[in-house]
């Protein structure tokens, strides 16, 4: 019994020097007498509760059973940075962070002694000694309620970081109703809070050690503005870590701690407390603070007056939140999309309340699978030749490559500085040119002959092979050649033109490398444009924009859908990869604060393509990139195989190049965001519009086969390269017309020579035939028949006219090298 008197004794000192002023109305005489009754019934209810733990909880309960008050708080992860990091020289670097608290929790021994004795002195001088409840501070303020009207009181650690923690659930809510509920419950002035507060202290201090509940509340607790914990307030007070505080600076901190929206040392214009009076209030609290260190023996008196004599000098450092930190890495883009793909991704949150939740709340280490050497070579390589801005153009360009096999993205890049506040800035978007709209991308790009990938190969699927040849001087093609078993596409004629050169018969080989429209929309008559659609579906290919509707119609041969850089890259990933299509990932790996992995989102990787049909697609497109082909000027020629495709739409207002190599894929745009200036009549750092995207290429293609080198692409089947052979039949002695039925009922084109030739055939009779009889011919290939004069036949027969059912042949004059589409429905024409 001794003991409990001796420290109920202790407990209640500070009582013992409490004074009343006397009243001096009646009213106030009734006011200090009922506070005095409630003192006189907090002090008898000490003598009865177990360790004198909640006694004044008891007292402002009154009928109220304490005990049967709820006990547990439900301690919750506080409001955590998340970190976004890329690699740089095989270092993972962060590059962006995002908050709603600046904070970043720290461990005991991570925090300076003397920003924890600062903290004690100041703010609960017992908090060693005393249970859960400060009983001389719950008594000053329950006087203060009863006389002045107001519930007050002061608070223990433990009662401030109950506090601290009931308000921080407030925070994490999305619903203002709800929010404004939370803070009336969790800081409300009512003696039924503050009872349920002391009732939480008890149970937490039952719960944890000290060390625990102080560590807890450093981390909790306000500093001003958005910073919250000790560590994030050391980072933006003073440039320094929470374990490196001076005693000067601990003090501050702890000073700030009183009243943080008035005691903060970031706003030097304020006249009541800023820089020109040397931050005169939190100067007045920090040296409260020493001398309360001084005082409970923690800081002798040299040292308190050592740092009085400190004037408070902030060292102000700003963690800038968002992607525009990212920017100094040319990788805020990356970074917005990075953000986009968490606020997406059910793996983060059921709903978009809580994965914003999780990616500003919950503390997450995102390692990112952006490499920033890449990265930098590729922002180097755009920005050389294609500006932020330009007068009389609406300007974009775009780089983005990505692994084969992973859909790691590895770099992406555009011309534009990135901006995302409501200020518009001249060079400057928020608007990310490679990814869908749903990313924070733009509604997409026509990608022109690029999309003659998917030409390609629904030409094989239909068992079409690659040197077949085919008529590329029609010019003019009737919708009704077309067939598409997806959707109507009755309508006029599709006019299609090259750009330049000329060009008749010709192989698919030949016609890819060149990227010859004419060729290409003769070969589109020969298969169903549905599958041309589904081969590019297969490898992933959508719409960059939701509310937008497939262009079905023949022009989609040429290229007139909208879609994103990523996804074009990613579906030449796939044909690299033989036919294995894998989704493109930002993300590796992500980590919770304790250190746990957090799920992520893989990528999924589906045979989109025969592999057979791949490798025949890879096999043409690498004559795209050797000489002769329409991007030979963007071979690094670094012995990597590579595969490509250009495309140009009409009156090249949007530039592509696409290629891969057995490791990385690669998409280069340039064009117009908006308006319809055409690329070819600008020049770029010397280079002309419709070039330029070779010459950003190039260097980038260089330094990624240099990191991940390359294969050999798998060889195509002889089906595929020749289709099904057969063997040229005799026709000689026959009539042209027979003959003729004959060849093309083998699936090989005939032209007849209009010259009659010496012969020992009969007159209109076929001479000969090239190939040969006995030859071996693919499907489409074309038979060249040439006519007998009958000079040599037996009996001596004259030269006659040509028989009725021959046929002739002339050219007619194209442009050769080109590709482009028409816009919805019409002629193509431009540089494939």
């Amino acid at each position: 019994m001794p003991s409990r008197l001796a420290a109920l004794d202790e407990r209640l000192e500070p009582l013992k020097r409490f004074e009343f002023t006397p009243a001096r109305t009646r009213g106030g005489q009734i006011a200090q007498f009922l506070g005095l009754a409630l003192v006189a019934a907090v002090l008898s209810s000490l003598l009865v509760l177990p360790a004198f733990l909640g006694a004044g909880a008891t007292a402002a309960a009154g009928a109220s059973d304490f005990n049967a008050l709820p006990a547990d708080l439900h301690i919750q992860q506080f409001a955590q940075n998340s970190t976004v990091y890329a690699k740089q020289g095989g270092q993972d670097v962060p590059i962006a962070t995002f908050y709603a608290q600046n904070r970043q929790d720290v461990g005991w021994d991570q925090i300076a002694q003397t920003v924890k004795d600062a903290t004690i002195s100041a703010e609960d001088p017992r908090f060693y000694s005393e249970g859960a409840v400060d009983i001389w501070g719950t008594l000053r303020g329950a006087v203060s309620t009863v006389a002045g009207g107001n519930v007050q009181g002061g608070s223990s650690i433990t009662q401030q970081y109950v506090k601290n923690v009931e308000v921080e659930k407030c925070e994490a809510l999305t619903s203002q109703k709800k929010v404004e509920a939370c803070y009336a419950d969790a800081a409300g002035v009512t003696l039924q809070r503050k009872v349920q507060e002391m009732r939480y202290a008890v149970q937490v201090e039952k719960t944890y050690s000290k060390k625990q509940i102080l560590t807890g509340y450093l981390n909790v607790v306000g500093f001003g503005g958005q910073v919250y914990g000790v560590q994030a307030a050391s980072q933006y007070y003073f440039n320094t870590t929470a374990a490196k505080l001076d005693l000067a600076q601990a003090a501050t901190l702890a000073a700030i701690l009183n009243n943080p929206a008035n005691l903060r040392i970031d706003q030097p214009d304020n006249k009541d407390n800023g820089a020109a009076n040397g931050y005169k209030l939190t100067k007045q609290r920090r040296d409260y603070v020493l001398n309360r260190m001084y005082v409970t023996h923690t800081i002798t008196k040299q040292q308190r007056d050592a740092a009085k004599a400190t004037p408070i000098t902030p060292t102000i450092t700003p963690t800038t939140q968002g992607c525009v930190a990212a920017q100094q890495y040319n990788a805020a883009f990356f970074c917005d999309y990075v953000r986009d793909v968490i606020l997406n991704d059910p793996a983060y949150g059921k709903t978009g309340d809580d994965r914003w939740q999780t990616l500003n709340r919950g503390g997450l280490k995102i390692y990112t699978t952006l490499n920033l050497d890449l990265q930098q070579v590729a922002q180097a390589s755009l920005s050389k030749y294609i500006p932020g801005s330009r007068p009389g153009i609406d300007l974009g360009a775009s780089n983005v490559s990505l692994e084969l096999g992973t859909g790691r993205i590895v770099t992406m890049v555009e011309n534009r500085a990135f901006n995302n506040t409501d200020t518009p800035v001249d060079g400057a978007t928020a608007v990310n040119y490679n990814t869908d709209e749903d990313y924070g991308g733009s509604q997409g790009f026509q990608t022109g002959s690029t999309f003659k990938a998917f030409d390609l190969a629904a030409w094989l699927e239909s068992g079409h092979s690659l040197y077949e040849t085919v008529n590329a001087s029609q010019h003019n093609f009737p919708t009704s050649d077309f067939t598409n078993s997806c959707a109507n596409i009755d309508g006029p004629d599709w006019p299609v033109t090259n750009d330049e050169g000329s060009a008749s018969r010709l192989s698919v080989m030949a016609a890819t490398a060149q990227s010859v429209n004419t060729a290409f929309a003769e070969m589109g008559t020969k298969v169903d444009l549905c599958s041309i659609l589904n081969a590019a579906k297969g490898l992933g290919v959508h719409l960059a924009s939701k509310s937008e509707k497939w262009v079905e119609t023949p022009s989609l041969i040429l290229g007139t859908n909208y879609i994103s850089p990523l996804t074009m890259a990613t579906a030449y990933a796939g044909i690299a990869n033989n036919g294995t299509v894998c989704t493109p990932i930002a993300i590796d790996r992500v980590v919770n604060p304790d250190g746990t992995d957090h799920a992520v989102s893989k990528t999924t990787c589906t045979q989109g393509m025969k592999p057979e049909i791949a490798a025949g697609v890879a096999y043409a497109l690498q004559g795209v990139i050797k000489g002769g082909g329409t991007a030979a000027s963007a071979n690094p020629y670094d012995g990597t195989p590579i595969l490509a495709k250009t495309g140009t739409t009409d009156h090249s207002l949007q530039n592509w190049l696409i290629t891969s190599t057995t490791k990385v894929a690669t998409a280069t745009w340039v064009g117009n965001v908006s308006g319809s200036t055409p690329l070819r009549s600008l020049s770029f750092h010397g280079v002309g519009g419709g070039n330029v995207k070779f010459s950003i290429a190039k260097p980038i293609l260089k330094a990624i086969d240099a990191i991940y080198g390359g294969d050999a692409f798998a060889k195509p089947t002889d089906t595929v390269l020749y289709g099904d052979q057969v063997t040229m039949p005799d026709v000689t002695g026959k009539a042209p017309d027979a003959a003729q039925k004959l060849l093309e009922g083998l699936g090989l084109a005939v032209t007849i020579d209009s010259t009659p030739v010496d012969s020992d055939q009969p007159a209109g009779t076929v001479a000969a035939s090239d190939p040969q009889a006995g030859s071996s011919v693919s499907n489409g290939d074309t038979v060249t028949l040439t006519l007998s004069n009958g000079s040599k036949a037996s009996g001596g027969s004259t030269p006659g006219p040509t028989p009725s059912g021959g046929t002739t042949s002339s050219p007619a004059p194209t442009n050769g090298n080109g590709n482009g589409n028409g816009g919805g429905g019409g002629g193509g024409k431009g540089n494939g």
